[in-house]
C-alpha cells in the first residue's frame, strides 16, 4: 500500500510538472499552507476553550475557589510530562524556532512540531499558564509551510515564502486581521515584500480568515466601539503614553531575560518546575487576571467595565478610590511579564504576542486614569487600546504590526494618528535599551538573525558542516620524519597536515613547504620528529563561530586553508576558496525570483 501511494503521489507530481508552471503551483499551494494554518489555529483555540471550560465548572467556582489556582501548577507538571514520554524532544519558543529555522536550516523544520503544539499549548494556556497562544500556532502553522514545501520538493527560496504565508494564516485565523498578518509576516520574518511574495500572502491570508470565519463565526477577540474621537490638543498625552510604554517594555524585556537566566541555573528539572509552578500558582492566586490569555481583562477595560475586569480578585478593593484602581493595574502589569516568563520556565508552552498586549491594556488604562485624576480628560478606552499598540510595538520590535493589528481587529481606523505616534516613540525608547527582541536576542548574540541584508542573510544562511573538509591526514608529534613521508605526504593530496594528540586535540600544522627542503635526506627519517616542523595555525575557526566570524579570520589572517576545532578537537579544515564559493551560490538562491 505505501509503494501504491507513492506511486500515485509522483504522478501527480509529474502531471504538476507538465501542466502547472512554478509561479501558478506556488499560489496553489499558499492556500493550501493559508487553510491548514487557519485549521490549525481555530484546533488550538477550540482544545485550549474545551479545556478552560471543563475547569471552570460551578463546583471549582462556588465551593474551591483557591483550587481553580492550583490549576497552572497542574498544567506545568503534565505539559513536562508529555514532553519526556511521548514528545520526547524539544519544542521551543515558536517565533524564535521558526526564525532560526529560516536563517540556519534552509526552512526545515521538523515533522513532529506540526502536532507538538496541539499536545501542550492548549494545557498551558487551558489550566491557566499567563502564556498565549499566537506562538504555537505560528510553530504549527511554520512547520505545516516547510513540509508542504518538502513533500512537493519545493526550493528553498519558495519553502521560506510557504512559511510566511503559513504565518501569515497562523496570524490571520487567530485574530481575523488579514492585512497586519501579512505585515506581520513581513515585519517578523524580513521577507522581501515584492509582487512575486505578495501575492501568495494575500492568498494564504485569505484562506486563513475564510477558514477562521467558517468554524468560529463572526466572534472577534477584542470588542471595541469608538466612542471618543482623538483631540489633537491631547498630542502631548499621548507623547507620554508613548514613553510609559515604551518604559515598559524595556521593563517587560529585561525582566524575561532575568528570569530565564535566573532558571537557566538550575540543572535539576524537577527543583525548576517546582519552584515555578508554586510561583505561578502564588501570583495567580494574588492576581486572577493573570489566569491564561486575559482578554476579560482586556475587553472589559475596552469597554470602561474596570470593577468587572478586576472582578476576580477576592480581597476587597474599595473601587471609588481611583488610586487604588490604577495601584491594582500596575501590579498587574507588572506582574503580568513576570507570570508569563515564569510559564516559560517552567516549562509551559506559549508565545508572548498575547502577553504585551494584555499588559499594554492595563497599562494604558492606568495612564488615563493618572492622567484624569489631575483634572485632565481623556479617553480611558482608546488610551486602553493604544497602550496595547505600544507594548507590542516596543516587546516584539513590531511598530507596523502593531498599528495595523490593533487598528485592524478594533475597528479603530480614526485613532490611526495616536496609534503611529504611541508605537514610534514605545518602539524607538525600548531600541535604544534592547536592541533585539525577546524572538530574536539569543539568534543575534549567536549571529543567526536574518535581516533585510541579502549579503548578511547569505552569509548566515551557510552551513558548517557542508564546508568544512576532513580528507586531511592527521599526524602526531612524536612521529618521524620518514614516517610522516611514508603515512602521509605519499598518501596525500594536500599540503596541510594536521597534528593532533592522543585525545585529538589540536596541537598545529605542519606544511609540506616546511618539509620539502629535506625531504630527500634520508639521514632525517628516523632522528628527527614532526615537532621540529610543527607550527601555530594562522588562526584557528571554532565550530560555534558565526560565518561573518569566519570570514574575519581569513581576512585577518591571510591565510587559504584554516583547521576548525570542536569541543578543544579537530574537526577539519574550511578553505577560503570552498567558502566563497558557498557564500556565492547561496546568495545567487537568494536573489534568484
Amino acid at each position: 500500500m505505501p509503494n501504491k501511494k507513492r506511486t500515485i503521489f509522483t504522478k501527480i507530481l509529474i502531471w504538476r510538472y507538465k501542466y502547472i508552471s512554478e509561479r501558478q503551483f506556488i499560489l496553489v499551494l499558499s492556500v493550501l499552507v493559508g487553510f491548514l494554518a487557519g485549521l490549525g489555529t481555530v484546533l488550538l483555540k477550540y482544545l485550549t476553550l474545551f479545556i478552560q471550560s471543563v475547569l471552570e465548572g460551578g463546583f471549582i467556582r462556588n465551593y474551591y475557589y483557591s483550587l481553580y489556582f492550583i490549576f497552572p501548577i497542574i498544567g506545568v507538571w503534565l505539559v513536562y510530562l508529555i514532553k519526556k514520554n511521548f514528545l520526547k524532544k524539544e519544542i521551543g519558543h515558536g517565533i524564535s524556532t521558526t526564525l532560526y529555522a529560516i536563517s540556519k536550516r534552509s526552512g526545515i523544520i521538523e515533522r513532529y512540531k506540526m502536532f507538538a503544539s496541539f499536545m501542550v499549548a492548549p494545557i498551558t494556556v487551558g489550566f491557566g499558564g499567563s502564556v498565549g497562544l499566537q506562538g504555537p500556532a505560528v510553530s504549527t502553522g511554520a512547520a505545516i509551510g516547510s513540509n508542504v514545501a518538502s513533500m512537493f520538493h519545493m526550493n528553498a527560496k519558495t519553502r521560506m515564502l510557504l512559511i510566511g504565508c503559513a504565518t501569515a494564516g497562523a496570524m490571520s485565523s487567530m485574530f481575523k486581521a488579514p492585512v497586519a498578518a501579512i505585515v506581520f509576516a513581513v515585519e517578523i520574518f524580513s521577507l522581501d515584500l515584492v509582487f512575486t511574495s505578495l501575492v501568495p500572502l494575500l492568498l494564504a491570508s485569505i484562506a486563513a480568515v475564510i477558514t477562521s470565519y467558517f468554524f468560529r463565526g463572526t466572534d472577534v477577540l477584542f470588542s471595541f466601539e469608538l466612542l471618543d474621537v482623538w483631540r489633537v490638543k491631547d498630542i502631548i498625552f499621548y507623547v507620554f503614553l508613548g514613553l510609559a510604554t515604551g518604559i515598559a517594555s524595556v521593563y517587560f524585556s529585561k525582566m524575561y531575560f532575568l528570569i530565564t537566566r535566573f532558571f537557566g541555573w538550575f540543572s535539576n528539572a524537577y527543583v525548576k518546575i517546582g519552584i515555578a509552578a508554586l510561583a505561578i500558582g502564588l501570583m495567580l492566586y494574588l492576581f486572577p487576571p493573570l489566569y491564561g490569555e486575559g482578554y476579560g481583562l482586556i475587553n472589559n477595560l475596552l469597554n470602561g467595565n474596570t470593577e468587572v475586569a478586576l472582578s476576580g480578585i477576592q480581597y476587597q478593593i474599595d473601587f471609588n478610590n481611583v488610586w487604588t484602581v490604577i495601584a491594582i493595574l500596575l501590579l498587574i502589569a507588572v506582574f503580568k511579564a513576570i507570570a508569563m516568563t515564569t510559564t516559560f520556565a517552567a516549562g509551559g508552552v506559549g508565545g508572548i504576542f498575547i502577553p504585551t498586549l494584555f499588559m499594554g491594556s492595563a497599562l494604558g488604562n492606568s495612564v488615563a486614569k493618572v492622567i484624569n485624576q489631575f483634572g485632565f480628560e481623556v479617553s480611558e478606552s482608546n488610551f486602553t487600546l493604544i497602550g496595547m499598540t505600544g507594548l507590542m510595538a516596543g516587546v516584539l520590535h513590531a511598530p507596523l504590526t502593531a498599528i495595523f493589528l490593533i487598528a485592524e481587529i478594533t475597528g479603530g481606523y480614526d485613532l490611526f494618528v495616536p496609534l503611529m505616534l504611541v508605537a514610534t516613540i514605545s518602539f524607538g525608547f525600548t531600541k535604544y535599551f534592547v536592541p533585539n527582541s525577546i524572538y530574536t536576542a539569543e539568534l543575534a548574540k549567536r549571529g543567526e538573525l536574518i535581516t533585510k541584508d541579502k549579503d548578511k542573510n547569505a552569509l548566515m544562511m551557510l552551513n558548517i558542516d557542508r564546508i568544512i573538509e576532513t580528507d586531511f591526514i592527521k599526524i602526531s608529534t612524536e612521529m618521524t620524519l620518514g614516517e610522516l613521508l611514508r603515512k602521509g605526504v605519499s598518501r596525500s593530496s594536500r599540503n596541510i597536515f594536521p597534528v593532533v594528540d592522543e585525545t585529538e586535540q589540536f596541537l598545529g600544522i605542519v606544511l609540506l613547504d616546511d618539509v620539502r627542503s629535506v625531504m630527500f635526506d634520508q639521514s632525517l627519517y628516523e632522528n628527527t620528529t614532526v615537532s621540529l616542523f610543527m607550527k601555530s595555525a594562522q588562526n584557528i575557526i571554532f565550530y560555534d563561530d558565526s560565518m561573518e566570524t569566519i570570514m574575519e579570520k581569513f581576512k585577518g589572517s591571510g591565510a587559504w586553508n584554516l583547521p576548525v576545532i570542536k569541543n578543544k578537537k579537530y574537526v577539519g579544515f574550511i578553505s577560503k576558496s570552498k567558502l566563497l564559493t558557498a557564500y556565492r551560490n547561496k546568495l545567487i538562491e537568494l536573489t534568484n525570483s
